[in-house]
């Protein structure tokens, strides 16, 4: 204790100097906290932010990929149909000629069937990866190419519907060259490659 100078201030002087002291001390304390926590805490917010614009810029990534992977597959995929679709309607064409001209040998059957395998294989890959624009085109396409081939076969077999004869048939595999048409145009399209429709 201190000592008290007649009206007793002394004491209460110091009590108040030991309470000034501590109160600066404490609000020293209390600002050097608030800073190491400001700073520690902007570090934490700012390492956050990066992580965070790091993350986004990932998936933007990741995003700009899988769309160039899906171009680049639906592509390998109409390149693969429409030459598979055109081989098919050059082999129905080949194969009218040899029916008029001599009669239809096992290798001929084999190649346009073996025609018709791969154009139904490359249908079947693009019903699962093109747009319904697209598909609605190739399912013209493969109607009208399935067609052709069921008339040709029953002309083959002596066994035709009313109506189908060799001209009928050459006929309806050449309008096929129409949709093909249609359905590239569709492809491109979809593709970016052309704007016409």
């Amino acid at each position: 204790m201190g000592k008290l100078d007649g009206r007793g201030y002394v004491q209460r002087a110091q009590g108040r100097g030991i309470s000034r002291r501590t109160s600066v001390d404490i609000s020293s304390v209390t600002i050097a906290v608030a800073g190491v926590a400001g700073t520690l805490g902007g570090a934490l917010l700012t390492q956050r932010g990066s992580e965070r614009a790091k993350r986004l810029e990932i998936e933007l990534v990741r995003n700009h990929e899988e769309v160039r992977d899906a171009r680049s597959l639906r592509r390998t995929c109409y390149a693969e149909l429409n030459r598979d679709a055109r081989q098919f309607t050059t082999a129905l064409n080949r194969h009218l000629h040899i029916m008029r001209e001599r009669g239809v040998e096992k290798t001929d059957s084999d190649a346009l069937e073996e025609a018709k395998n791969a154009h139904r294989d490359r249908y079947s890959e693009a019903q699962m990866i093109a747009p319904e624009e697209v598909l609605r085109q190739a399912s013209g396409v493969n109607h009208a190419l399935t067609q052709v081939y069921g008339q040709i076969k029953r002309l083959e077999r002596s066994a035709p519907e009313p109506g189908e004869t060799l001209e009928s048939a050459a006929r309806a595999q050449y309008e096929v060259w129409e949709t093909l048409r249609t359905m590239r145009s569709a492809m491109r399209h979809d593709l970016g490659v052309s704007q016409e429709d």
